[in-house]
């Protein structure tokens, strides 16, 4: 057993994405257009948004909650897993971002099944709540606001139904969480959810050395 970790090398990465990833053209036009943007660094990367995908396939979700919503990409990926019946419901607070997505979730056949809540986040997913929707979602995608993450992270788990999977994305914090000096409200959030997530006996928990760290957590029935 080793206590280090093989990082993956840009040509590794090539491979990965030739054998393995399945980017619909649609979708890859989406992220197209989001890597033309200053921000493109905010977006999730395509490998993680089809392991995204490939748990909602898996654990058959029909109702998906989404913390951040950006330009839709990810919402992209999430809605072409869902069944015609699934649906959406992201949350973000600047359309002029989510207005690039929409184009392409038109194309994609899939906007019919996407709700867009804008307002800060913790309103709209208190909104959800006080309107009855505590426990109807299968599965949540958290990637907002950092130093909203604690907040959120109790909001959602109300809102996921038990056995539903809530993923949280940027929880390495571009290796931020190591340095003990980075006291931002940012950092110190995302190592307090570290932290509670891992004694947390409501919740099965995984992290994953995946782009910027995703850990997994799977409500408890």
């Amino acid at each position: 057993m080793t206590d280090s970790m093989r990082t993956v090398s840009a040509g590794l990465l090539k491979y990965l994405r030739r054998v393995s990833l399945r980017e619909p053209d649609v979708v890859r036009k989406l992220r197209d257009a989001t890597d033309a943007l200053p921000e493109a660094g905010w977006a999730s990367t395509p490998e993680q948004c089809q392991f995204l995908a490939l748990l909602i396939e898996m654990i058959d979700a029909r109702r998906v909650l989404e913390v951040g919503t950006f330009t839709g990409y990810g919402t992209l990926w999430m809605g072409l897993s869902l069944p015609d019946d699934g649906e959406i419901v992201t949350c973000d607070m600047v359309d002029d971002y989510v207005n690039i997505g929409r184009p392409f979730w038109n194309e994609a056949g899939v906007a019919n099944k996407i709700e867009v809540r804008l307002a800060p986040a913790e309103e709209s997913l208190q909104d959800l709540i006080d309107e009855g929707k505590t426990g109807t979602f299968d599965f949540a995608f958290i990637d907002a606001n950092k130093k909203g993450y604690p907040t959120y992270y109790e909001l959602v788990l109300d809102l996921v139904r038990p056995g539903g999977v809530i993923a949280f994305d940027n929880m390495f914090w571009g290796g931020a969480v190591l340095n003990d000096s980075d006291t931002s409200k940012a950092t110190r959030a995302l190592r307090g959810l570290a932290e509670k997530l891992h004694s947390d006996e409501r919740v099965s928990i995984s992290m994953l050395p995946v782009n910027d760290g995703l850990s997994i957590a799977v409500k408890r029935r």
